[in-house]
């Protein structure tokens, strides 16, 4: 009685909030085996982020806070961190920032991450290329040059609707880069899509479509884990600001490169765009092919591919036997070189330590498409193909969604190329990866219009399962 009276009492305390000063936005992210960051916007500046949390709905007798309420020049809102510890693993706790308490709240629940060596199987989702949906985004219309391949058809589902549906069947969401295209401002508005509004404006435009897919998240990212990286603009600010990545509990740097466990699997998030060290120059660094004038964000020499070195030697294959890689550009892919689409200075430094650690699967996309490859050592196929292969599997999905649409494969697909969706397919999607044991791992393609399955593939390694 004593925990509901007190929760009552701090109900009390902050009903006097409106929304005028609330626009939550709530995310979620791992924070090392025991930790969880809760991050939500506010309209103003807290002085003492905190969040209330417990295990049940009713009785949120926890509290955790920081001094972590932050902003950048252009932003409307403030991003407010607070990491949590000492939790259980694998347990729901139900949690509220303070200033979304109010008598009538409704508490947020999550559930944290299995312990490496729990071999009980698990599905995570994979979004890459994911943008604003509705008004400001992907929808049933755009531009008169747009291909009506790249437009959604009336009442069908775009891909946060069809994670949204299917939130129960994953433990977490991936999204390895290119996150809401707010960048797109100016050509939406060119053509026609958008009101017109001057150069000087413009940030106002950016930061709401930023807003739009971050709304448009949360009823996915307020209850799962949401690992993320981010494309270029304005040396990351927004995705500086907006994030907590579970960088520090990993050696890592920023939000830009991490790893992290859960149950039979090794997870590492590489930063294809910048600091890729060794002589090379990024995509999104100063004379990169993209022109952003990015980072880097570690003054060390060759501190990225140190790390990964380091990282992927650390982990022990009997409690987490899998190792999924994911970065936003890819080196294997049946597309043009445009823009640096290929990124083959990511495969020089990258592809090696790959290999040499047992890497089972690589992500990507970058590129608009859907094309599931053959296991890969420099170009060259595995001849087991997906039955015990000692080359890293290769996969882009950058066909989540966005205002500008779906890209094309190049015709005739390379010769590693085992099955391809593009604009001519006309399917948007997002990919679920299932862990079975410690020998099988399967891969599907799910359109997010109607939740089937167009492309599912197992991979299956040769090794003794020693989990729990």
């Amino acid at each position: 009685m004593a925990a509901l009276s007190a929760v009552a009492t701090l109900l009390s305390a902050v009903s006097a909030a409106t929304d005028n000063t609330i626009n939550s936005q709530i995310r979620l992210a791992y924070a090392g085996d025991n930790g969880m960051y809760v991050s939500w916007n506010t309209f103003e500046q807290l002085s003492s982020p905190t969040v209330h949390y417990g295990l049940s709905p009713h009785a949120l007798i926890k509290h955790a806070s920081s001094n972590l309420s932050i902003t950048y020049a252009t932003s409307l809102t403030y991003n407010n961190h607070v990491k949590l510890t000492g939790l259980k693993p694998d347990t729901t706790y139900y949690y509220l920032p303070e200033h979304l308490l109010h008598e009538n709240a409704t508490a947020y629940s999550f559930t944290t991450s299995r312990p490496a060596g729990d071999g009980t199987p698990y599905s995570i989702a994979v979004v890459v290329d994911l943008g604003a949906m509705g008004p400001q985004g992907l929808t049933t219309y755009a531009a008169s040059t747009t291909s009506k391949n790249n437009i959604l058809k009336p009442g069908e589902m775009n891909t946060i609707d069809s994670l949204t549906k299917v939130i129960d069947s994953f433990d977490f969401v991936w999204h390895p880069g290119d996150i809401a295209y707010a960048d797109y401002w100016l050509k939406e508005e060119i053509q026609g899509f958008l009101p017109n509004t001057t150069i000087a404006e413009g940030y106002e435009v950016y930061e709401s479509i930023l807003n739009d897919f971050y709304d448009e998240m949360t009823p996915v990212t307020s209850y799962k884990p949401y690992m993320g990286s981010w494309k270029s603009r304005t040396n990351f600010t927004g995705y500086i600001n907006h994030f907590r990545m579970p960088s520090a509990e990993s050696g890592g740097t920023g939000n830009f490169w991490y790893s992290f466990d859960h149950g039979m699997v090794h997870y590492v998030t590489l930063d294809t765009e910048t600091d890729l060290g060794h002589g090379f120059i990024g995509n999104d660094e100063v004379g990169g092919s993209e022109f952003d004038d990015s980072g880097p964000f570690n003054a060390t020499l060759n501190a990225q591919t140190t790390w990964l070195e380091a990282d992927l030697k650390s982990v022990d294959r009997s409690k987490t036997p899998w190792i999924i890689v994911a970065g936003h550009r890819p080196w294997y892919l049946s597309h043009a070189n445009a823009s640096g689409t290929i990124c083959w200075s990511c495969k020089d430094v990258f592809e090696p330590l790959l290999i040499e650690y047992g890497v089972d699967l690589v992500l990507s996309g970058h590129s608009h498409v859907y094309e599931r490859n053959a296991p890969l050592n420099n170009g060259v196929v595995d001849p087991n193909e997906l039955d015990n292969p000692s080359a890293p599997w290769y996969i882009t999905n950058g066909a989540a969604g966005h205002y500008d649409g779906l890209d094309a494969l190049q015709v005739p697909l390379q010769n590693y190329s085992r099955f391809g969706l593009d604009t001519h397919n006309a399917t948007y999607g997002w990919s679920k990866l299932t862990f079975h044991n410690c020998t099988h791992m399967t891969h599907e393609f799910v359109a997010s219009g109607n939740g089937t399955v167009l492309d599912s593939a197992t991979l299956y390694k040769r090794r003794k399962c020693r989990l729990e």
